[in-house]
């Protein structure tokens, strides 16, 4: 393929890219989506998170073998492409950019939540701003402020964790059988928490960037997802135990309030911070991933030829970067933060379900896991998009009608 801009410099390690997998994972997901999957699932909600990590894995399997295979700039967008077909490549690419654009506007309304709920939206754009000049800079810079949020998210949680069970608080009395949704509440616990997932896969859109990417990639996917996993269940786990499954879902911050329930209350400020911290890192990470598609997808002339532009020092997409971000802040001004969640849900399980589609053609010399995890993530990515509430699946149905509408368009302007 021919690129009119020049190749995005290889700089990330293994351990970069596992850094940059944790700060997309840990992020304000922990903090929010426990809330409204206890609503759900109930006591239960321990089954959602296992659902969620089932569907992550079988994605994150079919990602890392694709991302091997296609080590260049643009993850599903590229895989899809050469699998499947243009439209189907350019379907990822737009549900890609389209969900993760309402996702960043989600994660920039909770960080102001948490620092400042009076000024959420001008915090939140704010932040939307820093993160967008940091990734500018280049992506080892974006690595190295991973680590940094990395540390002081899982230190958070760590303080979480302990407050939590050393409170006094944690007692199976907590805990009861029933299931407020009925089985049907198990799979939507399932599709919230997998939102919290979604980052794991953003090692893909920076396959460009990568060393060694044959190597790199499909060791750190899976080694990110099973660290953030564990994490999870340890953090899930606490909070049902000392707070219960109603405390949780009636709270705005559920991981606040159970460690509030405890003798170790003071602990709270130390969780907000950490939230407001994750969701930083989460609008770092995935401005780079939406930058990076939105980049490729330009290079093909499926997008405006602005965007393909690298900048000739620092080696970024710069155009494409700061394009994102002014989008997001605009989104901010007048979004609604579960509207955002709910759309973006359905547009990452369309995504991923691409994914999945493109890994099941892979030859036997080409795959490293077995055909039928691929197609096993495809159903649950289906069915997982079908649980979500109605206005969710209508608004991302109209979103795939209006990107198959784009993709016409395109084709029939570049047609001589």
């Amino acid at each position: 393929m021919n690129h009119s801009s020049p190749s995005l410099a290889r700089r990330l390690t293994t351990f970069d890219a596992v850094v940059i997998g944790l700060g997309a994972m840990i992020g304000a997901g922990i903090f929010a989506a426990p809330g409204p999957a206890a609503a759900s699932a109930g006591s239960w909600l321990l089954l959602g998170l296992a659902l969620a990590a089932l569907v992550a894995y079988a994605n994150a399997t079919s990602s890392a073998q694709l991302a091997a295979l296609h080590p260049e700039a643009g993850g599903t967008y590229v895989y899809a492409r050469e699998r499947l077909g243009s439209y189907w490549g350019f379907l990822a690419g737009w549900s890609f950019v389209v969900g993760k654009t309402a996702s960043l506007a989600a994660m920039a309304l909770t960080f102001g939540a948490y620092v400042a709920p009076a000024y959420a939206r001008p915090i939140g754009i704010a932040a939307v701003v820093v993160m967008a000049g940091v990734n500018y800079l280049g992506v080892e810079k974006t690595a190295r402020l991973s680590r940094v949020i990395v540390a002081l998210v899982l230190a958070a949680l760590t303080v979480a964790v302990a407050a939590m069970l050393g409170g006094g608080g944690p007692a199976a009395g907590n805990l009861d059988a029933a299931l407020p949704a009925g089985p049907y509440g198990v799979l939507q616990a399932g599709g919230l928490l997998f939102f919290a997932f979604a980052g794991y896969a953003r090692l893909a859109t920076l396959g460009e960037e990568v060393e060694d990417p044959a190597v790199t990639i499909p060791r750190a996917i899976p080694l990110a997802l099973g660290i953030v996993v564990a994490v999870y269940a340890v953090v899930l786990g606490a909070a049902l135990l000392t707070a219960g499954p109603q405390a949780l879902a009636e709270a705005p911050a559920p991981l606040v309030a159970a460690v509030e329930s405890g003798r170790f209350a003071a602990a709270a400020p130390a969780v907000r911070v950490g939230a407001a911290i994750a969701a930083a890192g989460v609008l770092l990470s995935l401005l780079a991933g939406v930058s990076r598609t939105t980049l490729s997808m330009a290079r093909r002339r499926e997008l405006p030829r602005f965007l393909d532009a690298v900048h000739p020092r620092r080696r970024t997409p710069h155009h494409a970067e700061f394009t994102a971000a002014a989008t997001v802040c605009a989104i901010v001004l007048v979004a609604d933060l579960r509207g955002a969640i709910g759309f973006s849900s359905f547009a990452v399980l369309t995504y991923y379900a691409l994914t999945n589609a493109s890994a099941a053609t892979l030859t036997g010399a080409e795959r490293r896991w077995p055909r039928w995890l691929a197609r096993l993530g495809l159903a649950l990515c289906v069915l997982l998009a079908g649980s979500l509430p109605p206005v969710a699946v209508i608004g991302g149905a109209a979103l795939l009608a209006v990107g198959s509408l784009v993709w016409l368009v395109t084709r029939a302007a570049q047609r001589p």
